[in-house]
């Protein structure tokens, strides 16, 4: 009976380190309504910061850059917060 068990712990953990690790694929830009990231190669093709801010003005809300990762490979992120105290308009939407 130990054999059996043993043999069947031997092929799941086989089984598991031979498995791929899966990281899985991100689209270049990738927002709700708290925030987002860009993706760097994305931003060096067009203007990222305008992309942030009409996202964010959909929810009524300004845009707040939080890092960049200047490389290929890496990421802008943002942040999407609440128009602040004392202004009574809402952001502007741009529309094409």
């Amino acid at each position: 009976m130990r054999n059996v068990v043993a043999a069947g712990l031997v092929a799941i953990c086989g089984m598991l380190a031979s498995a791929p690790a899966g990281a899985g694929w991100v689209p270049p830009f990738k927002a709700n309504d708290t925030g987002g990231i860009i993706a760097f190669s994305l931003a060096q093709q067009g203007d990222a910061r305008q992309l942030a801010v009409e996202h964010c003005a959909h929810y009524g809300k300004v845009v707040k850059f939080l890092a960049v990762q200047a490389y290929e490979g890496g990421y802008i992120s943002f942040a999407c917060r609440w128009v602040p105290y004392g202004s009574t308009a809402r952001p502007l939407v741009t529309r094409y």
